[in-house]
């Protein structure tokens, strides 16, 4: 994008839009911002009117050039679909011109005339600086203009005044759940739990998986059991043991007795493992076909949005039952060679079986040692009978090999500031 670095957006209040031809396509009449709960907010868009009073969106990406002389759009194909604007979207002009705000420090009052976005070298722009008016409480006089960091305004967006639950989640609706759980770990205890306990049970467990072993069991404890058993439940079983094994026993057998049946089993079997081998860090839940499923059953399989990608990479062979513990085990099979392979074809006519399966009680170093000896992103784990109970993926070898603390953001700093201490 051909742009100044800083634009202030009242400026643009306006300006024609033209397509690469030159043509106008409309004027702009506002900024679309999408607010973040510890970044500034980011723009992602602008409003423009077009003929008959029509107003669309037109992505930040779209733009080639952007100044207070014109908009410049890349493409000359557009959505025309009227704009509405998201419960996490803010529209700077109409929303923030003219707001009653406070700087820090000092608390002064204000009114706000304009708003800059600026453009980062990674070609995101973003709402860093506002133009603040000083209330001086005489007709006559115009106060001091003040122009000053995002950070320093009180009172610019909701979020920043924390002005519920439903605001937080409507920030963070869209964000990774590792992403969300570094967000949780910033905000005070109460409003943390406060906003887990508003997730969905689905959320929630996706989030804790990424979270730190004490806010796991912080916010865990937060909920009434009956919802801990439901949220338990969606993790994936070694997550949930994971998470368990930091309870005290009776908590342990509370809440795998109010979960059911079928997905208290796993975890309870998991929970017999010791602590550093294969049966301990291993997913109970691969997937797993028998030899007379097809080639295209296979793939049809792994494309299932809920599977890991560590996890969809590769199918287990084996005898039924498919569920863990399973029959024989008889191999396995990557991705790789599944799309290289006739749809119609057997999967037991194309089984991996030359590379020796773990066991419950190898260790994690050899785990880790083998994994990296034939390049595999998951290890099949087999019993003294041969049935497969599980799998070691890749993503549980780094989980258990990182230090303890390493998801703690907390942690990470003070390690960062000794660094740079002895340094």
């Amino acid at each position: 994008m051909t742009s100044p670095t800083r634009v202030y957006l009242a400026r643009l209040a306006g300006v024609a839009v033209f397509d690469p031809n030159g043509d106008l396509v409309g004027r702009v009449r506002d900024a679309v911002a999408r607010l973040r709960l510890t970044q500034r907010p980011e723009i992602v868009g602008l409003v423009a009117e077009m003929p008959m009073r029509r107003r669309i969106f037109l992505s930040i990406n779209r733009i080639t050039s952007i100044d207070a002389e014109a908009v410049v759009l890349g493409t000359g194909t557009l959505n025309l679909r009227r704009f509405e604007k998201r419960p996490n979207e803010l529209l700077v002009i109409q929303e923030l011109l003219d707001r009653r705000v406070q700087l820090d420090p000092g608390g002064q009052s204000g009114a706000v005339v304009d708003v800059a976005m600026e453009c980062s070298r990674g070609g995101e722009w973003a709402l860093t600086r506002v133009a603040v008016r000083e209330q001086t409480g005489r007709l006559a006089r115009r106060g001091h203009l003040h122009q000053v960091e995002w950070e320093r305004v009180r009172g610019l967006t909701g979020i920043a005044d924390a002005r519920g639950t439903a605001n937080l989640l409507a920030v963070l609706e869209d964000m990774r759940p590792a992403d969300l759980a570094n967000v949780l770990q910033d905000l005070p205890d109460a409003r943390r739990n406060e906003v887990a306990a508003a997730l969905d049970d689905e959320r929630l467990a996706d989030v804790l998986s990424e979270l730190p072993e004490h806010d796991q069991v912080e916010i865990l404890a937060a909920l009434d059991r009956e919802r801990a058993a439901d949220v338990l439940e969606e993790m994936d079983p070694d997550d949930a043991a994971d998470l368990l094994n930091e309870l005290p026993p009776p908590e342990q057998d509370v809440l795998l007795d109010l979960m059911q049946p079928d997905e208290a089993d796993p975890v309870r079997q998991l929970l017999k493992y010791s602590p550093g081998t294969a049966g301990s860090v291993m997913t109970s839940e691969p997937v797993i076909m028998p030899p007379d499923a097809t080639v295209a059953e296979a793939l049809a399989r792994i494309r299932e949005p809920q599977l890991s990608p560590a996890v969809a990479a590769q199918v287990f062979v084996a005898r039924a039952p498919m569920t863990t513990p399973t029959g024989r085990y008889l191999g396995m099979v990557h991705f790789q060679r599944l799309l290289r392979e006739p749809p119609a074809d057997l999967l037991g006519g194309v089984v991996v079986n030359d590379i020796d399966p773990l066991q419950p009680a190898t260790p994690l170093p050899e785990i880790t040692r083998r994994m990296a000896t034939y390049d595999l992103v998951a290890m099949p784990v087999i019993d003294q009978n041969n049935r497969l109970v599980g799998a070691v993926t890749v993503d549980d070898v780094l989980d258990h090999s990182l230090p303890r603390d390493w998801r703690d953001r907390d942690a990470m700093t003070a390690q960062t500031e000794t660094d740079g201490a002895d340094g």
